[in-house]
This record gives structure tokens, sequence and C-alpha cells, in this order.
């Protein structure tokens, strides 16, 4: 387990990719979200309660995954380091000038301000909080400071958890399909205790139910990064998991559409938020072991994607919304008016990538790139041996 996991690092590429469609739909759906399409509607929404239960937990595991192999190639102090500076930079940039522009429209569109950019950022800037936004806010950046505090707090136990050596008996239940329910049980847990007392609002001063849970996810990923047990497990048991993706998938979409006629906290919507919590686990076993099969090496394709991938994410959200707010005026119909948000999110993130951030120097560390000149494409949170 000491070769660099490009499965991993393919699965990590296409979450983020996920993550991009998925606010393409949260600026289309019934939910709440920064600024809404004059064609809100809940067509998407079906889709997106299929993916939404599965892509943070995937990603946050994944990331664990990448500190454990990272971390055992310098010490700790260093890496530490390295972390702060690669994901602080990022982060605070991203929240002063990135994110800012999603706050204008999402303050203009309710009225809490008049037109004028400049001065909303002056406002945005002064820490007098003038409006029900906390700002300067951080929104979808959330994910970056949450992984950099987890880092940071496993870093401490590492020597203990290189130190642990599983037992046979351990190593033999990680063959059976064992593997696909005990793991899922302590997030069933946290399901009837931690997530109620404290539901999620990725506000990191008190968003405590989201700190258990993906924090878990984060250290599941440490523990398991270099056991050739689990991994042998789950190459065993991902087309048993695939099967119960699929089952589970059916039953919770047919039990979501009928939720309202449910009995509130009644037997079947507890059995179906612990059925929820199972297939978020099924679905991360069964998308580990296809990549195993089918993912598992190097390409072109692959290399270009991990040091992009970061950037992407910092510009997304802030693209959506301002091609979204261009768009909308113009009626121009729900399905052209998605495919241009869309296609033009993508281009955005692509051209903007490609020709202005990893061209000039300055930009590289400000959306998470190493300097020029700096060895390998090994973007901060991808998998490195």
């Amino acid at each position: 387990m000491n070769n660099r996991r490009y499965d991993l690092d393919w699965l990590r590429v296409v979450a983020f990719g996920l993550l991009i469609f998925y606010h393409v739909g949260m600026y289309y759906v019934t939910w709440g979200w920064h600024v809404k399409s004059p064609y809100e509607s809940d067509f998407l929404e079906p889709a997106m309660m299929l993916l939404n239960p599965w892509r943070l937990s995937l990603l946050f595991l994944i990331s664990g995954v990448a500190v454990r192999f990272a971390a055992d190639k310098a010490a700790a102090g260093y890496f530490a380091w390295a972390r702060v500076k690669r994901l602080t930079v990022p982060f605070f940039f991203g929240a002063f000038v990135i994110v800012a522009p999603q706050t204008y429209f999402e303050l203009l569109r309710a009225g809490a301000i008049e037109p004028g950019y400049w001065a909303f950022y002056k406002d945005y800037m002064d820490l007098d909080q003038r409006w029900e936004v906390f700002t300067p806010t951080y929104n979808h950046l959330w994910y970056v400071l949450y992984v950099l505090i987890y880092t940071l707090l496993i870093l401490p136990v590492l020597p203990l958890v290189r130190r642990f050596r599983a037992g046979a008996t351990l190593k033999n239940l990680l063959q059976t399909p064992l593997v696909l329910v005990v793991p899922a049980l302590l997030f069933v847990l946290y399901r009837f205790s931690s997530d109620i007392a404290w539901p999620e609002t990725h506000d990191i001063r008190g968003d405590w139910g989201a700190h258990i849970r993906y924090f878990s996810y984060f250290t599941v990923g440490v523990l398991i990064a270099k056991s050739d047990a689990f991994w042998a497990g789950i190459a065993r048991q991902w087309k048993l998991s695939l099967g119960l993706v699929v089952a589970a998938g059916i039953t919770l979409t047919i039990t979501w559409a009928n939720w309202t006629e449910m009995e509130v906290d009644g037997p079947l919507m507890q059995a179906a938020r612990t059925l929820r919590i199972f297939y978020i686990w099924w679905v991360i076993c069964a998308l580990f072991g296809a990549a195993q099969q089918f993912l598992n090496r190097p390409s072109s394709a692959l290399s270009y994607l991990t040091e992009a991938v970061f950037p992407y994410y910092i510009l997304h959200q802030t693209v959506i919304i301002m091609i979204g707010v261009a768009v909308a005026p113009y009626l121009i119909g729900a399905v052209p008016e998605f495919l241009v948000v869309t296609i033009g999110t993508v281009a955005a993130c692509v051209l903007l990538h490609e020709y202005v951030i990893r061209r000039i120097g300055f930009l590289r560390p400000l959306f998470g790139l190493k300097p020029k000149g700096a060895s390998p494409v090994s973007e901060p949170l991808v998998v490195q041996t």
C-alpha cells in the first residue's frame, strides 16, 4: 500500500465534478440557496437526494486517506506547516475575493442592499455585520477549513495509527460482508444523537454534529489508507455493495416521494433514516471497489485534473451564480438556461485555470497550487506517495 492510489485520485476528481453539478442543481431546486433561477422546480430533486447523502462523506474519507499517505513521508511539523500554508491562503483569498460576489447577489435579490458592488464590498469587509449573512463569509469553502482543522487534529495520533497492526480475526472479518455493515453503525448512532442535537450549518463556530460526523469519516480514511485487509475486502464485496446501493436507492426514492404522508418520527420514517446511513457507506464501498478494478492506473488526463480540480472547486459556485444572474432576466427557458449555466460554468473554470491561474505565478498559491517550478502535480488534498 505504498504505491500511488490512482483510483482514489480519480474518485476525488469525480466527487468534485459531481459537486459542481450539484451546485448547478441547487440554483434550480426548491431548496434554499443563495440565489434561485426563475425556473425553480422540484424536477432535479430526486436525483440530487440520491447524490446528497454521500458526496461530502466520500470527500472527507478520501481526504483522510490522502493525509495518511502524505504525512507518512514528512516530519509532522513540516507537514502541518505545509498544509496550513497550502490551505489557508486559498481559503482567505476565496472568502475575501471569490465568495464576495455570491453574497452581493444574494443580498441584492433579497432586497437587503442597493445595486453597486464596490459600496457593498466596503461594507462586506468592515466586520460591522449589517446583514443576516455573516461577512466576510466563506460559503462553499467551509470544506477547506474543516479539512485543515481535521488534519491538525489527527497529526498527534498518527504515530499510534502507524504502530497499529490488525489481528488475524479483524483481517478475516474485513473479507466478509460485515465490512459493508459494521463501519456504518457508528454513523447510525450519530444520526440519532449528535445529528439531532446539532443540525449541520457549515458555520464552524457551532457545527458540532457535522464536525463529529465528518471528522469520523476523515479518521476512517486515515485508518484504512494502508490497510491491505480493508482494500482486499472491498475488492471482494464491492459488487454486493453495488447491488445494495441500487436496492436502497430505489427504496429511498419511493419513501422520499411519500415522506409527507408518513407518521412523523414513526417507525417507517426512522427506518428510512437508518437505511440512508447504510446507503452512504454502500455507495462509498461500491465506488472504492469499482475504482480499484477499473481506475487504478495513471493517465495524462488524471495528472492534469489532479491539479485543476482545486481551482475549479474554488471558482465554480461564484461562476454559477454570476452566469445564472446574468441569464435569468432573458427568460430563455428552463432547459436552455440550464445548459447555459452548466456549460458556461465548466468552460469558465477550465479556461480560467488553463490560461490564467496555472500560468501566472502569483495566482497559483491563491488557488491552492504549488509555485511554478515546484515538483510534481500534487494538489494539497490528493493522495500523495
